[in-house]
């Protein structure tokens, strides 16, 4: 870095107006073409007075060809100062080499970031997993096959964004601190608001207050964003993670799954271009592929567990118990005899589907905010779709009578009265619509669409525990 100040260089550039990406002019490139091109060495072939060097940006490489005479001894003197992973902007000429390589042949070149650490290995790829998560800029330098997974990522939002506008809904932003954290069972994370003098919870859904949305006239909204549960980090959790929501006046749990199902297949087409989704070990070796070909599998919840164990049904609580130990079911002793089938239910069935099914009419305790069966009162009329053997998505027809609604809620909460939100309550008792209301978690979405095993693979800044 000394050196290149004391040769009239700045180891950290400025501006560099570029004629256009990599892969644009490599789009248009003609030989005799000027061009002006910026990039981070990530090749280097060295010749003696002649340098070949690939230049790359988030578009692509393009080879560079650096001699002596063509630069003169000044930059010449520059440029053996800079290393892999160094910043370079340049201007030149298009020529083809007899090997056929698009190339440009650099007149002047120009310092943009001199890198003080070295590149990942490129041929050997970054293998160490934690420093691939920790840190994620290496992991996208030396692995491409990571890159184009945050790639799909992208797209994959972008395109589910679209199909639902295209459908008339509106996308909108609700508050992420609340008051009261509500929309589903899990801890939250508190902080408190020094002005105001009062707790506040990240939000753990946003469910309650799109639903206020549906009370004030709004028929069709989603919001697409951050979520937030204080519980354990593993392969399919992460304390934030990014969620689709969406509500749909006059609908029900069966419009919504047609939707979502039209929805999932539309965005792997278009972005993953095949409905067949391989599965692969980190040898690259096929474990499942996965197939989205509609019309997807639907099931009653209770049809499920029986067809996973005959019989369950006609089993007394103690005796659940007991054919969970033969199951290698594990139990906690507190947990309630729903807790009890929804164990096995996700040990033996969730876990083992990998093909779409919606499991359809759970029970009521399971889903406080969802609709009950009119035919039969102890079941709600929901999905859960389940994919790759874990939930991807679940869907309701939304409970709108605020009297059951409230009943819910306080036995759900049990002693904790105070947990309630009164004021989404009061929403009701002013009328909403019957709705139609879907979840998708974006992670595990995009974790199927793409193949990858862990959900760390498909976050960029994954939560790590500090290193001792």
């Amino acid at each position: 870095m000394v050196a290149l100040r004391e040769k009239g260089a700045a180891p950290f550039g400025q501006r560099f107006d570029c004629t256009g990406s990599i892969a644009e002019i490599r789009a248009r490139f003609a030989e005799g073409n000027s061009e002006r091109i910026a990039g981070r060495i990530t090749a280097h072939r060295d010749m003696g007075k002649s340098h070949f060097l690939d230049l790359t940006d988030s578009t692509g490489r393009i080879q560079i060809f650096i001699h002596a005479k063509e630069v003169g001894p000044e930059a010449y003197a520059i440029f053996q100062l800079l290393d892999m992973g160094d910043f370079l902007g340049v201007d030149g000429e298009a020529f083809i080499t007899k090997t056929g390589e698009p190339t440009l042949r650099v007149k002047t070149l120009t310092v943009l970031s001199k890198a003080l650490r070295p590149m990942p290995d490129k041929w050997h790829g970054l293998s160490d997993v934690e420093t691939r998560y920790r840190q994620r800029y290496l992991d996208l330098l030396a692995n491409p096959g990571s890159k184009d997974i945050f790639k799909q990522r992208i797209a994959i939002v972008r395109e589910i964004r679209r199909f639902l506008e295209d459908r008339g809904f509106l996308e909108v932003e609700t508050p992420m601190m609340q008051p009261i954290a509500g929309g589903a069972a899990a801890q939250p994370f508190k902080t408190h608001h020094n002005a105001l003098g009062m707790d506040l919870f990240l939000r753990i859904a946003p469910e309650l207050y799109l639903k206020r949305l549906l009370v004030g006239g709004f028929e069709k909204v989603f919001e697409l964003n951050r979520n937030f549960r204080n519980e354990g980090v593993s392969r399919r959790h992460n304390p934030e993670f990014t969620m689709l929501e969406a509500y749909w006046a006059y609908a029900d749990f069966e419009v919504m799954a047609d939707m979502v199902e039209e929805m999932v297949t539309t965005v792997a087409q278009k972005v993953i271009g095949t409905l067949q989704i391989d599965h692969k070990d980190a040898e690259g070796n096929l474990i499942r592929t996965i197939d989205l070909t509609r019309p997807w599998r639907r099931a009653p919840y209770r049809d499920l567990i029986e067809e996973a164990v005959p019989g369950w049904f006609a089993l007394t609580p103690e005796q659940r118990r007991e054919k969970c130990h033969e199951l290698h079911v594990e139990l906690s002793p507190e947990m309630a005899d729903f807790e009890v089938t929804q164990h096995v239910f996700e040990k033996l069935v969730e876990e083992k589907t990998f093909n779409p099914c919606f499991v359809t009419h759970c029970p009521k305790e399971l889903v406080p905010l969802a609709k009950q069966n009119v035919a039969n009162p102890d079941v709600v009329d929901v999905y859960e779709l389940v994919i790759n053997g874990q939930e991807i998505s679940p869907g309701y027809s939304e409970l709108n009578d605020p009297i059951v609604q409230r009943q819910r809620l306080e036995d759900q909460a049990g002693e904790e009265k105070q947990n309630i939100d009164e004021d989404f309550l009061t929403a009701l008792e002013h009328g909403m619509p019957p709705a139609g209301g879907i979840g998708i978690g974006i992670d595990r979405l995009v974790m199927m669409l793409t193949g990858a095993e862990s959900i760390r693979d498909v976050v960029l800044f994954p939560h790590m525990k500090p290193r001792a």
